[in-house]
């Protein structure tokens, strides 16, 4: 195999599809673990390795658990190793970019760059520079990430959870709100989800269809909604009590829904293929 111009750091299911998306576009790509031999699950064009390649890829992409101290151990990895020659870039979805790279040597060369679950079928990829980054950084990530056929937004700067999952995270929080308070469960707010604001962003998105519609209504709603929407800072028991007790989704059976009897492969499996379906489609419609 020729060397890796993409590694990933990471052999979950993220990093698997993330090193996946761009083999599939003829990039050579790798994941690196200490544990290789046990990586099961990793498409046949992507090299499994134990140990750092001599030379430097082009891009590494850490795609670790959310630890702050498990993210620098890499970061202090791939420095030692390389000395700043690749770009290095993190898939949070979380921590603050800029304090990742509060200890690098070579912080101009530090991105985020964060995928969507399922990371080979969903093709969407923020790309966001900290205050330290050499735009060359951001310039070599958006080239291959272009060359891998994803679709991406360059974000002006890196703050945490980016633009997406803080757009997520504000319509998460006002539904556990809701689910919380007895007004709604978690089907009727996910079939609403479904059949009414996701349809129509779709079409119009989030900002157009409010141009559409008529900035007077939405202004003058906005000024009667806004001071009564739920803005608390402390996460709501409707998730919170849930992950306490060990009910984490479709991994252990239990979680807003009953998952007993279902095969968590195949469930995730049919939502990746009806995802595709509906990004193909979309694309026809531009």
């Amino acid at each position: 195999m020729n060397p890796p111009e993409v590694l990933v750091i990471g052999s979950g299911v993220m990093g698997r599809g993330i090193a996946k998306s761009f083999a599939a576009a003829g990039i050579p790509s790798a994941i690196y673990s200490r544990n290789a031999a046990n990586v099961s699950g990793v498409d046949a064009r992507v090299a499994v390795l134990d140990q750092l390649p001599r030379a430097a890829p082009t891009l590494v992409i850490e795609s670790v658990p959310e630890e702050k101290e498990l993210k620098f151990a890499c970061y202090a990895a791939i420095e030692s190793a390389y000395a700043g020659a690749p770009v290095l870039a993190s898939n949070t979805s979380g921590i603050d970019p800029e304090a990742l790279a509060q200890p690098l040597k070579h912080p101009e060369r530090f991105i985020g760059m964060h995928y969507f679950m399922p990371a080979d079928v969903n093709t969407m990829v923020e790309v966001a520079p900290v205050k330290a980054t050499d735009p060359a950084a951001v310039d070599t990530a958006v080239r291959l990430l272009e060359a891998a056929g994803r679709n991406f937004v360059r974000l002006k700067r890196a703050l945490p959870g980016l633009l997406i999952n803080r757009l997520q995270h504000a319509i998460l929080h006002e539904a556990y709100y809701l689910i919380d308070e007895g007004v709604a469960t978690a089907a009727e707010i996910d079939r609403c989800a479904r059949e009414m604001l996701a349809p129509r962003m779709c079409i119009t998105g989030l900002i157009e269809q409010k141009d559409i519609s008529g900035l007077d209504t939405h202004a003058l709603a906005q000024r009667a909604l806004v001071p009564v929407l739920h803005h608390g800072d402390k996460p709501r028991r409707a998730l919170q009590d849930l992950y306490e007790a060990g009910h984490l989704g479709i991994k252990t059976g239990k979680g807003f829904y009953d998952w007993s009897g279902k095969d968590p492969e195949r469930v995730k499996a049919e939502a990746g293929r009806k995802l595709s379906e509906l990004l193909a489609y979309l694309k026809q419609q531009r």
